[in-house]
């Protein structure tokens, strides 16, 4: 017997749970009337045990072709989300590719965050076609990828999609990664959307990671991350510090 009551959820489990003497197990595969899988969807906030960052092609010869965002704003984004895995011991893994041609070295201000992080240097676009870089990552044993790079149209988007098809769930900074033009960044970070990636950026992942200003094991470092690049926010978070404990 067959049922039609998609907009039926409540009375579609009673009649399943009736014909199957309450057995629960057949809700495993199915899906709302939303068309997303709620059952093995991934936890909906982020947890670090759970969390590794990829950032892909952070180089100067790449950032000179970004058309996509202020090329300042972007290093800044970039640093803060680093700052960010740091302090919540978030593990990093670093590809970079053909740096003694064109792109050069990771840009100092990223280095400078994670200064006992390896670079992995690469040759393809892809950096999950790269054994050595995917098999750091598989070696962290992180199934939620945040990923940060350049150039979005090609080597952040090639991995996402593969990630994506391997199972991963992925989470794309999308004011850390940069495109050559407005136009072919949005279109990138739509097609690795409509393949499941999430779009995201570094103070979500950052407010996300905290999500209560009471964590103390935290708070001095996500504080001073989001007073030195948080716009007008960190004004105000520095200066409700600056109330509760003044000089």
């Amino acid at each position: 017997m067959s049922y039609n009551c998609d907009r039926l959820p409540c009375r579609r489990y009673h009649v399943w749970q009736s014909d199957r003497g309450g057995d629960m197990s057949f809700l495993n595969n199915q899906h709302t009337g939303s068309g997303k899988n709620t059952m093995n969807s991934p936890a909906p906030l982020h947890d670090p045990a759970e969390c590794l960052l990829l950032l892909i092609d952070q180089q100067a010869g790449l950032a000179f072709g970004v058309g996509s965002s202020d090329r300042q704003v972007l290093l800044n984004n970039t640093v803060a989300l680093a700052r960010t895995a740091v302090v919540f011991d978030v593990p990093v893994v670093v590809s970079t590719s053909a740096t003694k041609v064109y792109s050069g070295p990771l840009m100092p201000p990223i280095q400078a965050v994670l200064p006992g992080v390896t670079t992995l240097e690469r040759r393809n676009m892809n950096v999950w076609e790269d054994d050595a870089v995917r098999e750091a990552i598989i070696k962290m044993q992180r199934r939620r990828l945040i990923v940060s790079g350049l150039l979005t149209e090609a080597c952040v988007s090639f991995p996402v999609l593969s990630a994506l098809a391997e199972g991963y769930h992925v989470y794309v900074v999308a004011d850390a990664c940069g495109g050559i033009t407005a136009e072919s960044h949005a279109l990138a970070l739509r097609r690795m959307e409509a393949a499941g990636a999430t779009m995201t950026s570094w103070m979500q992942v950052l407010l996300e990671l905290q999500r209560d200003w009471t964590r103390q094991a935290t708070y001095e470092g996500a504080r001073s991350i989001v007073e030195a690049f948080g716009g007008g926010y960190g004004i105000g978070l520095a200066y409700a510090h600056s109330m509760l404990h003044p000089a």
